[in-house]
Parts: C-alpha cells; sequence; structure tokens
C-alpha cells in the first residue's frame, strides 16, 4: 500500500508538468464556463428553475471525464509503453494492479479537481444552483470517470504509439464533445444526428449527471446507468486482454 501511494504520489506530480494536459483538464473548462457565462448569464427561466450555467457545469464536467479518460490516459499509457517506462515498472517489486491503480487514482483525482473548480467559479460568479443529492451525483461521476477510463486502456493496449493513440483519441472525442448536448442544445439537432448521439457515450453521461444535479432519482436514468456500467464492466474485460506492457 504505501508503494501505491508513493508511486500515485510521483505520477501526479507529473501530470501537473505537463502543461497541456493540465490545461485542457483543469484550465480550458473554466475558461468555457466564464466565457459563455458571462454572454449567456444564469438567470432561470422561471421561477425556481436552473439557468445556463447551472445546466452547463454538468455538462463541462462530462467533457472534463472525456478527456481525461481518451486523451490523457490513452496517451500517457501509450507512452509509458513506448518509451519503455511501463516495461522497467514491471520489473520492480510493484504489483502490476499497484502501477495501473496509481494511474487510476491520480486520473480520478484530477478529473474531480476539474468538477470541483467548475463548482467554485459557478457559485462565485454567476449563483451556481444544486437541486440533486451531492452523493448521487458524486456516485454518477465516478462510474462515468471509470467508463471512460477503461476506454482509453483499450487505446492505450490497442495502439502502437503514443502518437497514434493520440488522433485516435481526438477523432472519438471531438464528436463525442460536439452531439453529446454539453455545448449544444441537443433539442435543435436534426432527428437524425439526434439518433446518431444517442449511441455515443458521452451523451448518455451528460444525461445522468444533469438529471440527478437538477434533482432527478436514479430511477429515472436506468438506462443511462446500465449503458454506462455495462461499456465499463466490457472494456475492463477486453483492456485486460489487449494491454500490453511492452
Amino acid at each position: 500500500m504505501r508503494g501505491l501511494w508513493k508511486l500515485t504520489w510521483t505520477e501526479m506530480k507529473l501530470f501537473l508538468r505537463e502543461p497541456m494536459a493540465t490545461f485542457f483538464t483543469l484550465v480550458f473548462p473554466l475558461m468555457i464556463l466564464l466565457l459563455f457565462g458571462s454572454i449567456w448569464g444564469n438567470k432561470p427561466p422561471k421561477a425556481g428553475g436552473f439557468g445556463f450555467v447551472d445546466m452547463s457545469v454538468p455538462g463541462y464536467t462530462a467533457v472534463i471525464i472525456a478527456s481525461t479518460g481518451l486523451i490523457a490516459v490513452a496517451v500517457s499509457m501509450a507512452t509509458y509503453r513506448e518509451k519503455g517506462i511501463l516495461r522497467r515498472l514491471r520489473a520492480t517489486p510493484l504489483r502490476p494492479w499497484t502501477v495501473l491503480g496509481s494511474q487510476v487514482i491520480v486520473f480520478f483525482a484530477l478529473t474531480a479537481l476539474g468538477m470541483v473548480l467548475l463548482i467554485i467559479a459557478g457559485i462565485v460568479v454567476f449563483g451556481l444552483r444544486f437541486g440533486g443529492n451531492a452523493i448521487s451525483v458524486f456516485g454518477a461521476f465516478s462510474l462515468s470517470a471509470l467508463s471512460f477510463f477503461s476506454m482509453g486502456f483499450i487505446l492505450a493496449g490497442l495502439m502502437p504509439t503514443a502518437r497514434t493513440a493520440n488522433i485516435v483519441a481526438m477523432v472519438l472525442f471531438y464528436p463525442m464533445v460536439f452531439l453529446c448536448g454539453a455545448f449544444i442544445p441537443s433539442q435543435i439537432l436534426p432527428e437524425t444526428v439526434r439518433q446518431f448521439a444517442e449511441v455515443l457515450p458521452l451523451t448518455h453521461v451528460v444525461t445522468l449527471l444533469r438529471g440527478l444535479w437538477m434533482g432527478d432519482g436514479w430511477g429515472e436514468h436506468l438506462k443511462e446507468v446500465g449503458i454506462l456500467a455495462g461499456l465499463m464492466v466490457v472494456c475492463v474485460i477486453v483492456s485486460a486482454k489487449t494491454f500490453r506492457w511492452e
């Protein structure tokens, strides 16, 4: 256990020294929130309702989850394998679950920090409203994050180089971001596009987080929970088969 926490702390410092990863996880979502929040404000359309920023924070949180899971996890693990770092770590007394577990802890903590920064900015600048249960939202956040992390590990195992992993991750990331409803309301999209968006995992993350944020119960989002839980189980099984240390 001591080795896990030491390795986790080291990986945390290494991540924060990487400017691009830190920017897209912690800074970019804040910039988007402040930019569009200043344009549209946060006045609800009716008394007791939710405004633009209230609806945007869970959506932007979903984007952070996708960015970390698809891009940061995949590129980081592929880079470690390409440079021989994973092979050297495998040769140490540390167990494989310790090495991989430290990565998951780091990515989870930084994704959660990104969400916390959004919430703080929303409260301080726009008077952010919250109508749900904090434990439920955290549970949905955890399920969503682990589902996307497992997808990232599949990419890390299948892609031969970090550059290839980055390209494939971007190809998957950007269509999901623009069609999931986080930035563009799904109601204004054409019917064919909405049907396609329903296939995308990030759409279900946005729907689940936004629904619980506004006060929905878990029973109203069994579809999203089932899809994300099933995705996580399948991806963990596949990544266990495809992950390579060298």
